[in-house]
């Protein structure tokens, strides 16, 4: 009897702390509204699978013990069970490789790429001004380096993403000859193309420093590997933390559709 009261208490107590764990994980993921992405979507979704499973998880697991009593019904749970251990191994890898792409900072750039994202008006979103922000640091630490700013203009901004970086670098001390506006891009994909075009159109060779946030460096490396980069180093933008867990997840479905699709 003590000993069944044990396991008892120390399955209740592993439940509760699961329970919290998921609950801290799905606030976070709220916490981004009321800003709404894929990711966050996907993230709530999941929180709330996994909080279902873990409060009914005697009557789930006797749902998977009467499934397996017939063939079928085994062959089900294994292929389900094959399916989410693919899964799992395939998203570890991801963030692996996303890991890897934002720890490579350079010795010394190039030339930056900053990637625009919204502007408000005719002044930068905070996303986007955290990442003028990094390419500020970087280009004061390497004041012969040039600077491409790329994005175009949304249907709801007064002008494009190009020229509000730009008027926003030239403002905190950086000359304007040292940034080479490309505001025709409305994606990664046509970042780099455009991005590219410029620079050969001046001479610079395509190793370039990418300035984004850090979750997106690893398909911006991609994108601009299949646009025919030479070398490509990171430097990352500071990212609101109430944003990195739905932005996070949002990657690993632009990188699933990125490899299925190519774009």
């Amino acid at each position: 009897m003590k000993a069944s009261a044990k396991v008892f208490g120390s399955f209740a107590t592993v439940r509760l702390v699961l329970l919290v764990i998921e609950l801290l994980l799905m606030t976070w993921f709220i916490a981004a509204l009321p800003f709404v992405n894929a990711g966050t979507i996907a993230g709530v979704f999941i929180c709330l699978l996994l909080i279902f499973l873990t409060l009914k998880c005697k009557a789930f697991k006797s749902f998977v013990k009467k499934t397996c009593t017939t063939a079928a019904g085994k062959g089900v749970v294994i292929t389900v069970c094959i399916i989410l251990a693919v899964a799992l191994v395939y998203i570890v890898l991801l963030n692996v490789m996303m890991l890897r792409a934002f720890a490579n900072k350079p010795q010394k750039p190039n030339v930056i790429v900053v990637l625009g994202c919204q502007v408000r008006g005719d002044r930068p979103s905070k996303m986007l001004r955290l990442r003028l922000d990094a390419a500020k640091e970087l280009l004061d630490e390497y004041p012969d380096v040039k600077c491409v700013v790329s994005g175009g203009k949304g249907d709801d901004e007064n002008i494009s993403e190009a020229e509000c970086m730009k008027n926003y670098l030239v403002e905190n001390g950086i000359s304007a000859d040292r940034i080479i506006t490309e505001d025709k891009s409305t994606t990664t994909f046509e970042n780099m193309k455009f991005t590219f075009e410029k620079l050969d159109e001046l001479g610079i060779s395509r190793d370039i420093t990418i300035v984004t946030d850090g979750y997106h460096q690893y398909r911006a490396s991609l994108i601009a590997k299949e646009q025919g980069a030479g070398e490509i180093t990171s430097y990352n933008a500071n990212t609101e933390f109430r944003h990195i867990a739905s932005h996070w997840v949002r990657e690993w479905l632009a990188l699933t559709k990125f490899f299925i699709f190519g774009t």
